[in-house]
């Protein structure tokens, strides 16, 4: 006798690179038509984040539903960077368990990728060049749920865009590109300049690429009739490559529009301000498929929110880290967020952020077209320039109400007014790190890291057969020796 209660597809629809810069959040520069209607059939998440702006990490969170520090994964594949397991449980694997059918497209930059036994996968490679088209992707998602019977499926579409470098037009899409006189800069990064204008318009016209794809990719899955047995979950791998953007703790680099829409919707057009995080994909995708959580998972499903209501009891809290993802950029770096507090610790006094010096330092072995020339950076508002500065040098705590500055731009760490709300941060923050074995908590582990990175400084890793770094195995090792408390 059949399932009268059929369990769903599951479809991830993974940018790269992108911030909240879309219509239907509010920005007055985006052409985004097909992701805007996916958010009136939706529930759009307005406070989504995720644990590490960069590529690997992040999605290494989104796919074993644990933080950096806890699968281990803490800078870019690229660089060596793997899970501390190679049998590191799943979405991939857990929902295969399930009965589930699982595929992905485009890149998964998550090492080692054997943990992640995909039943089809297509176009591996990053595509940041945009050589394989738009259309392959939409191809190769028909072709696998086109290979299913009655079995329910899971995949995951990988986009290149919005990724440097921020390509204006690609087999004429956009139709109509934007220009610099018709955008402006994340407000977050506090300056303009007509060359950054130029990127940034050009950042833009990826999105417009990306949205017509995503729409193409949506009527496909309605032709196809699977619209209506499908979770579709849209959410970006971390925020755009502006100054204090990708590769930070700054709300620039963390925050992530994430969009829900299916079966388990139940308030159409609806928002949710709750704290949330790429963490909770796992749970949200097991709870969809009737199958068990576990309970080391420190995610929760999305579910309960997808009906409209306000859900303040839903608390929550917000933790992000940066290790630099690779040895020239090495900073570590973590926050903690709490209600409209958040906190950024800085435990490396004395040091160089590095992650600022690829944005701020022309010398720096980083370089990207968004990062400031000597003569933007010397045109920055003294207020402006302050904010670099402490970028550069930050001091061990600082401390932002982002209900009143979501910019992040007026640190409260040393106002003696704001003084219960640090500790009890600090406090927090401190108590998170035990509660999941931060081995970041332990001096000697963030010092060995980072003498390992800076012995790295030749990249030699990149041509020494097997290499494997260091803090793998130690890391590893320092969790089980030290239990939650």
């Amino acid at each position: 006798m059949p399932d009268p209660t059929p369990r769903p597809n599951i479809l991830f629809l993974v940018p790269e690179d992108m911030g909240v810069q879309l219509g239907c959040y509010g920005d007055p520069h985006a052409r985004t038509p097909n992701i805007d209607h996916l958010a009136s059939e939706g529930v759009r998440f307005t406070q989504a984040t995720v644990p590490y702006s960069v590529c690997s990490p992040s999605r290494a969170c989104a796919l074993t539903g644990l933080y950096p520090h806890q699968n281990g994964h803490i800078g870019l594949a690229t660089h060596c960077f793997e899970l501390y397991r190679p049998d590191t449980p799943n979405i991939v694997t857990h929902l295969q368990a399930g009965g589930y059918r699982a595929g992905i497209v485009g890149k998964l930059h998550v090492n080692p990728e054997s943990t992640f036994p995909f039943d089809y996968a297509a176009i591996p490679q990053a595509n940041f060049k945009r050589d394989t088209p738009m259309s392959a992707y939409i191809d190769s998602a028909r072709e696998f749920w086109g290979q299913g019977n009655d079995q329910p499926w899971y995949l995951t579409v990988n986009f290149p865009d919005a990724h440097l470098p921020f390509v204006r037009t690609v087999d004429g899409s956009p139709a109509n590109p934007q220009n610099a006189a018709e955008v402006a800069l994340p407000d977050w990064v506090g300056t303009e300049s007509p060359r950054l204008l130029e990127e940034t318009a050009n950042y833009y016209n990826c999105i417009s690429r990306l949205d017509e794809g995503i729409g193409n990719l949506l009527a496909a899955l309605k032709a196809d009739g699977l619209e209506e047995d499908t979770l579709v979950v849209f959410m970006c791998d971390h925020g755009p490559q502006f100054p204090r953007g990708k590769g930070t703790v700054f709300e620039g680099g963390l925050r992530v529009p994430l969009i829900i829409r299916g079966p388990g919707v139940t308030a159409p057009g609806s928002m949710c301000d709750a704290l949330v995080s790429n963490v909770d994909q796992l749970p949200t995708a097991l709870h969809a498929a009737g199958l068990p959580i576990p309970k080391e998972l420190p995610g929760r499903p999305l579910q309960p929110l997808l009906d409209g209501e306000s859900h303040e009891n839903w608390g929550g809290y917000q933790f992000a880290m940066t290790t630099g993802s690779f040895p020239h950029n090495c900073f570590i770096q973590e926050s903690f967020r709490i209600g409209q507090w958040k906190l950024i610790w800085s435990p490396a006094q004395g040091h160089i952020n590095h992650i600022a010096s690829s944005y701020l330092d022309s010398n720096h072995i980083v370089t990207v077209p968004t990062r400031f020339t000597d003569d933007e950076r010397a045109a920055l508002p003294p207020e402006i320039e302050a904010l670099y500065k402490q970028w550069e040098n930050p001091p061990e705590y600082a401390l932002y109400n982002l209900d009143d500055d979501p910019k992040e731009w007026h640190d409260l760490a040393d106002d003696p007014q704001y003084a219960e709300q640090l500790e009890e941060l600090i406090a927090a923050h401190q108590k998170f790190q035990q509660e999941t074995r931060d081995p970041f908590l332990d001096p000697a582990n963030r010092h060995a890291y980072s003498a390992e990175q800076a012995d790295y400084l030749d990249c030699r890793y990149k041509t020494t057969p097997g290499f494997k770094w260091d803090y793998v195995d130690a890391f590893s090792k320092w969790r089980e020796q030290h239990p939650a408390e």
